[in-house]
């Protein structure tokens, strides 16, 4: 009797034990991501209600900041918002479930649901549309689309915007995200189904798993517990720019909570819409017609978190940014919804799944110090694979890299053990080492993959010069520049400094090549100041990854 006495208490201790541990595990998960998220959103500005789930279950579940400003509202949880681009989920599903009933393919030319759509002799797949390597123009880039921001269409009418714009390039030759793709796709749905989109995704989707917070997006319709949108402007807020819901349409218009996105990522992974093998085109990236891989499917993205793999997909409309990724190994989600244009919620999400797989991003402000003689060690030149070369240089007690090439910008990286150093946001590192022969070498490391360089003997390229320009020519330089909708270039002048800030980035200082080209030290890109025939600015060209991006100036 004594020893089942003595049996039983080792057993009650044993399941207090791991009830005790379990306890503490989830009180210092709560608290890491509470300290990451906290750190990028106040209670007295826009805000964000994030979710992570462990195996379909919440077990972080909190909002910061404010719903409304104006009346002091503080965010929940169960604020409605607008998901933007993450709608795109919902729309590639609904055409894999069209699929899997024998209604359409995704090998479908357009042409056999829009027969008069003019597609310049191309064929344009269903599947084109979905991965957005169809080559048509995508309205939400087009100059007329701010001027009829606030105008109600119906699809066809929003179709005509764009329809006859001529092609960026032929079908399956490149990926460029093209928000006119699924407004076509959204209009297929309604084609084959003889029901306007906002009800197929309200009856097959919403109420068949109970996503009773949801809703295709309305400006007028009283939504219960709707978050208000807010933009920045410099270190204000103000309100979001009006935009009619009707013109996301299935490329963006929804609306949803944290937990209405968790019974939908639920309902993915149980394969309640789609058969696993649907799921596996959409969430697997596709190829371009010559072979190369890219890492958009349909509706998703593939995603890698501390080489932890799954999909993702954000979003952006006017006075809301979204972001979701799942990991499938460590059936971890995590969802985060926010009511103002201004922050990057995508990387917030990505350190949030890192901390609940376990595998944190390391943080800069853990850094350690290094001795001059311990730095300067690995300082040299350093020849990848692709003749990629990258110098990593020694100045005032840190260490530098720069990668050769054109708008070449020189990164900080920062020392978390003798020879690892990571980059500001922690996904990207070098790992340093000497051969048996004592030569240099080193582990170039990304979130996706790895890179092996070979110390070798080469100069850094020379540092690109720098001209004053007189105040008052950058004083006409001030201004607001319309990159794309929603998303704004800031040109400030403080003193004899001239600034740029990107929506949802910090001010970045500029320098002068010339009077009107400016290159940026922080990140690789410039800024060249176009003048109108009267002389006066009227426009910013945005050279970056080898793109030329014109802004036009609003303000």
């Amino acid at each position: 009797m004594k020893s089942l006495q003595r049996m039983k208490s080792l057993l009650l201790i044993g399941i207090f034990t791991i009830s005790l541990y379990t306890t503490v595990q989830a009180q210092s998960l709560e608290k890491e991501i509470d300290a990451i998220v906290s750190s990028m959103y106040t209670q007295e500005g826009p805000g964000i209600s994030i979710l992570v789930a462990k195996d379909g279950k919440s077990v972080f579940r909190r909002a910061y900041g404010k719903a409304n400003l104006e009346l002091g509202v503080p965010l929940i949880p169960e604020n409605v918002f607008e998901i933007g681009s993450i709608t795109k989920q919902f729309t590639a599903v609904a055409i894999l479930m069209l699929e899997e009933q024998g209604k359409l393919t995704v090998e479908d030319e357009i042409t056999k649901y829009i027969p008069d759509y003019p597609t310049n002799d191309k064929k344009i797949t269903i599947h084109h549309l979905l991965n957005h390597t169809s080559g048509i123009k995508s309205y939400t880039g087009m100059d007329s689309f701010m001027k009829s921001a606030r105008t109600d269409m119906t699809p066809k009418e929003l179709i005509d915007v764009f329809k006859n714009e001529p092609m960026d390039f032929d079908p399956g030759e490149e990926f460029r995200y093209n928000n006119s793709g699924y407004i076509l796709l959204g209009y297929i749905i309604e084609v084959i189904t003889g029901d306007t989109y906002e009800n197929f995704i309200e009856k097959n989707i919403f109420e068949k798993i109970g996503m009773n917070s949801s809703y295709y997006g309305s400006m007028s319709q009283l939504i219960k517990n709707r978050a208000s949108g807010y933009k920045q402007s410099g270190d204000d807020y103000l309100n979001a720019d009006y935009l009619s819901l009707t013109l996301p349409y299935a490329a963006g218009s929804l609306m949803s909570t944290v937990d209405d996105m968790l019974k939908w990522q639920n309902a993915v992974s149980a394969n309640t819409f789609i058969k696993r093998a649907s799921l596996e085109k959409a969430i697997n990236g596709s190829t371009l017609n010559n072979g190369e891989k890219i890492d958009y499917g349909y509706g998703w993205g593939k995603a890698n978190v501390q080489g932890s793999k799954g999909y993702s997909h954000g979003g952006g409309i006017f006075g809301y940014t979204t972001n979701g990724v799942f990991l499938e190994k460590e059936n971890v989600y995590v969802i985060g919804l926010t009511n103002c244009n201004c922050k990057n919620v995508g990387q917030i999400t990505r350190k949030v799944a890192a901390i609940a797989i376990g595998k944190p991003i390391p943080d800069k402000k853990n850094a350690i110090e290094l001795s001059e003689d311990n730095l300067k060690k690995w300082v040299g030149a350093y020849q990848f694979e692709g003749d990629v070369i990258r110098h990593i240089t020694y100045r005032d007690g840190k260490l530098f890299s720069l990668r050769e090439g054109p708008n070449s910008r020189e990164f900080e990286i920062y020392p978390m053990k003798k020879d690892l150093f990571i980059f500001d946001d922690g996904t990207i590192s070098y790992s340093f080492s000497l051969t048996d022969e004592g030569k240099r070498q080193t582990v170039f490391k990304t979130a996706q993959e790895s890179f092996i360089g070979k110390g070798i003997e080469k100069a850094p390229p020379a540092e690109r010069k720098t001209i004053s320009v007189a105040t008052d020519i950058l004083q006409k330089y001030i201004g607001k520049y319309e990159l794309q909708p929603n998303f704004i270039i800031d040109i400030t002048v403080e003193g004899n400094s001239i600034f740029a800030q990107a929506t949802g980035q910090p001010k970045l200082e500029i320098f002068a090549e010339s009077e009107t080209l400016f290159f940026l030290k922080a990140v690789p890109a410039e800024i060249v100041f176009n003048k109108s025939d009267t002389g006066t600015i009227d426009s910013i060209t945005l050279n970056q990854g080898g793109r030329q991006m014109p802004a036009k100036r609003i303000e």
